[in-house]
């Protein structure tokens, strides 16, 4: 029997949905890790574990609930995903961004995708903010793009233009609501490496030579599919740690441990953010 087509798999999906809701989405949110507190906030929630979800990828990992929240945020239909999936844990890019095609056809058409990275760039700090202006997906680079095998032209086009990964017009957007409340927004190139391990110190220098800003395990495959849809994206890294270049002068490793602590002390900053944005939307 052949294996079903990545239309196939989502609309199994969209379906169980459907029939557990009375939402329909304009906007899908992903939380990275640490920052699953934006869905308390979520009004008549609509609550489905990833579990449940056919052909849904699961979360392993701490700090990702794996629950997907349908309901009305700032004044806005969201689908909203509380942790996600990654590459890392045994998935393929594909996989992984099966989710996106699912909130496109469920009719999500802005995508606001948040992770936790760490800065590479001198000056970024634990608990800063990066609004995302381009990625280097080097996952997808080396061959596991998760667009790789049959295309669906009805879902995207073969080739996808990614000039234009982060919506510009979203970026202002954020800009200003960053401005208004007083929140420093830092801006950069954020690049995506495989995991689980953290980056050695060799490679940490490399990453900042080729120009990147924040490294994290996620989001590359995800915007990838989004943009693939037509949605419109905006991407927000916290910065959960600063990458070690050298062995001197090194105080610690990083840690996973780190990662939540810095998302625990930062998401109320970035819901406001979000939330700011999302008001903007409606």
């Amino acid at each position: 029997m052949a294996e079903p087509s990545v239309r196939e798999m989502a609309m199994e999906a969209v379906d169980y949905i459907r029939v557990r809701t009375h939402h329909s989405p304009e906007v899908g949110l992903i939380l990275g890790s640490g920052l699953n507190s934006l869905a308390a906030r979520v009004l008549e929630p609509d609550i489905i574990p990833y579990h449940e979800i056919p052909c849904f990828p699961r979360t392993t990992v701490a700090g990702h609930y794996g629950q997907l929240f349908l309901g009305r945020l700032s004044g806005v239909t969201v689908c909203l995903m509380q942790g996600r999936a990654h590459y890392y844990e045994g998935y393929s890019a594909a996989e992984v961004s099966l989710p996106v095609r699912v909130m496109q056809l469920l009719g999500v058409r802005t995508l606001i995708v948040t992770n936790a990275a760490g800065g590479i760039r001198p000056g970024l700090s634990a608990g800063d903010l990066m609004a995302i202006t381009d990625h280097l997906n080097l996952l997808g680079l080396a061959g596991h793009n998760p667009l790789r095998g049959p295309n669906d032209d009805s879902l995207g086009p073969r080739f996808p233009a990614m000039t234009w990964a982060y919506d510009p017009e979203l970026l202002a957007l954020l800009r200003a609501e960053a401005q208004e409340r007083g929140i420093p927004l830092h801006e950069g190139v954020y690049a995506m490496v495989a995991g689980p391990s953290f980056e050695t110190p060799a490679e940490v220098r490399w990453l900042r030579a080729i120009g990147v800003d924040a490294v994290g395990m996620s989001t590359a495959p995800e915007v990838t599919v989004a943009r693939h849809g037509g949605m419109r994206v905006i991407g927000i890294s916290l910065i959960s740690n600063v990458a070690v270049d050298s062995l001197e002068g090194a105080q610690e490793q990083a840690s996973h441990e780190q990662v939540l602590e810095a998302g625990q002390r930062t998401a109320p900053l970035l819901g406001a953010l979000i939330e700011g944005i999302l008001r903007r939307l409606s």
